[in-house]
């Protein structure tokens, strides 16, 4: 689920659905962050900030 192990989230003692739900939207982002990176980088070249290693 999400690009994650099976029971990554959902396999967690203590965490009832909500909280699962939440940990899963929360941790979706630093992968589409880094996606959009790949994607927009190239088109500002000369950003410092905008290159990837």
């Amino acid at each position: 689920m999400q690009g994650l192990e099976p029971g990554w989230v959902t396999a967690t003692p203590g965490l009832g659905r909500p909280a699962q739900l939440t940990a899963l939207g929360n941790g979706v982002v630093p992968q589409q962050a880094a996606r959009a990176m790949q994607l927009l980088a190239p088109l500002f070249p000369r950003c410092p900030r905008c290159t990837t290693a």
